[in-house]
C-alpha cells in the first residue's frame, strides 16, 4: 500500500527518523553529496588525504565510507590560455570530470556532472560565453552547447562513468553562456537537456539558481522555465547560511514549486565553516566577523549538515550536496609557497593567468582558497570528525 509523503514523514518522526526514500515513489535514495571538484589540482601539487584514522587513503574512498553517496564535479569549457596556462579554481575541464568521475564510480558513488557552460566560474554576478562561442547567434550557440554536452557525457558514459544527474547551468539567475534574455537562455536550457535525454536518458536533469530568500524570484524562474517548454526534472537551489536566509523560506519556496510545477528539488550546494582561521594565507568568504547559525567548529559544522539534509527531507526533497568539502591548502608553509602551487597546478580559486579571460574578477582576486576553512578535511588533509556526520544521517534514516 502506497503512503502519501505526509504519512510517510509522520511515520518517519514518530520513530525518530528520516523519510528519505520517496514513500512509494521509485525515486533515488537520499542524496548526501559532496562536490570534489578541486581533488585532482591538489594532488598534483602534492596533497594527500587521510582518514579520520590518520590513514593515507583516495579521498573518494574516505568519502563513500563516510556516507556520501553522490560526487559533485563541475566542467568548464576550455579553462586555460593560448599557452596552455590554466585559470585555477582546479582548472575543471571534461578529462579532470573523467578522472574524479572513474574514482567515484569505482568506489560505488553516483557523479553528478555541473555544467556551467563558461570557460570559467558561472555564477549570478557573470555568465560569461567559453571563447569559441563568443559571436555566435543564440541558434549556433544552441547547437555548440548540444554537441559540448553530448561529447563530454559521451566520454563519462563510454569510461563506465555513473553519471545519475546532469545540471545544466550553474546559478542561472542572471543568465547563461551570456544569454540574458528568457527566450534565450531557454533554448539554451533546452538544448543542454535534449543533449542529456539523448546521451544518458535515465540520469535526471537539472536546473540550478540561488537567493531563495529574494520574494518572488524561484516562483518567477519557474515560472518562466514552464511558459518556455524546458525539459528539467530537479529544481536545484544554493544555499548557504550566511546570504539565504532561513531554512523555513527555503522549505516554503521549494515545496511551492514542487506543488505548483510538479519538480523535485535539493540543494546543490551548501556549507559551514569549522574554524574562522584563514589556512592558506588568502582570505576567506567566511571569517570570524561572519554570522553564522552554529559555532564555527567542527561540531556546529555537522549540526548545520543535519539541519538542511532534516529541511530537505521533510518537505520530500531529494537531497543535499556540500560545496567543495576537499577543497584545503595547497600545502605550503607560507603564502609564496602556496602561490607557486595554485599558478602551477590550478588548485586556488583563480591563477593569474584567469585574467586574460575574466579581468574583472579573476583579474583582481586571484589567488588562494577562500573556503578551505569549510572543507570536512584539515589543512594537513587529515578527514575532520564531522565528515562522520553523513553516516549518521543515513543510520538515523535507516538508509544504506
Amino acid at each position: 500500500m502506497k503512503r502519501n509523503r505526509a504519512a510517510c514523514w509522520a511515520l518517519a518522526c514518530i520513530l525518530g527518523t528520516f523519510c528519505l526514500a520517496g514513500c512509494g515513489k521509485a525515486e533515488p535514495k537520499f542524496i548526501l553529496g559532496m562536490d570534489a571538484s578541486s581533488v585532482p589540482s591538489l594532488e598534483a601539487g602534492g596533497i594527500q588525504y587521510y582518514n579520520r584514522e590518520g590513514q593515507a587513503q583516495d579521498v573518494f574512498e574516505i568519502l563513500a565510507d563516510a556516507g556520501v553517496n553522490y560526487i559533485r564535479v563541475r566542467v568548464w569549457n576550455d579553462p586555460y590560455d593560448e599557452a596552455g596556462h590554466g585559470y585555477g579554481g582546479g582548472n575543471c575541464d571534461i578529462e579532470n570530470a573523467l578522472e574524479i568521475g572513474k574514482r567515484a564510480t569505482r568506489y560505488g558513488m553516483k557523479l553528478m556532472v555541473d555544467f556551467h557552460y563558461s570557460d570559467f566560474w558561472a555564477d549570478p554576478g557573470k555568465q560569461m560565453a567559453p571563447k569559441a562561442w563568443q559571436g555566435m547567434d543564440i541558434e549556433e550557440k544552441a547547437d555548440a552547447l548540444y554537441a559540448f554536452t553530448c561529447d563530454s557525457l559521451k566520454m563519462l558514459k563510454d569510461a563506465g562513468v555513473s553519471v545519475g544527474m546532469v545540471q545544466v547551468g550553474n546559478e542561472t539567475n542572471s543568465g547563461i553562456a551570456g544569454e540574458t534574455s528568457w527566450e534565450n537562455m531557454a533554448k539554451l536550457f533546452s538544448a543542454g537537456a535534449k543533449a542529456v535525454r539523448d546521451t544518458l536518458p535515465e540520469a535526471l536533469i537539472a536546473v540550478h539558481f540561488t537567493n531563495p530568500e529574494k520574494t518572488g524570484a524561484y516562483e518567477y524562474y519557474a515560472q518562466q522555465l514552464d511558459l518556455y517548454g524546458v525539459d528539467y526534472d530537479v529544481f536545484a537551489s544554493s544555499y548557504y547560511p550566511q546570504w539565504h536566509g532561513s531554512l523555513e523560506n527555503l522549505q516554503q519556496v521549494l515545496t511551492a514549486i514542487q506543488k505548483t510545477y510538479g519538480k523535485q528539488v535539493l540543494v546543490a550546494e551548501t556549507a559551514h565553516a569549522y574554524t574562522a582561521e584563514d589556512l592558506d594565507f588568502h582570505g576567506n568568504t567566511v571569517t570570524g566577523d561572519t554570522a553564522t547559525p552554529y559555532p564555527k567548529t567542527p561540531e556546529g559544522q555537522a549540526a548545520w549538515v543535519q539541519a538542511v539534509a532534516k529541511a530537505v527531507s521533510e518537505i520530500g526533497g531529494l537531497g543535499v550536496f556540500y560545496w567543495e568539502g576537499t577543497w584545503i591548502s595547497a600545502g605550503g608553509s607560507t603564502y609564496e609557497e602556496n602561490k607557486a602551487l595554485w599558478e602551477t597546478y590550478g588548485s586556488g580559486w583563480a591563477s593569474s593567468w584567469a585574467g586574460d579571460y575574466d579581468p574583472l574578477d579573476a583579474g583582481k582576486y586571484c589567488g588562494g582558497c577562500a573556503v578551505e576553512n569549510q572543507a570536512f578535511f584539515d589543512s594537513r588533509g587529515r578527514a575532520l570528525e564531522s565528515l562522520g556526520v553523513f553516516a549518521q544521517i543515513r543510520q538515523e534514516s535507516a538508509q544504506p
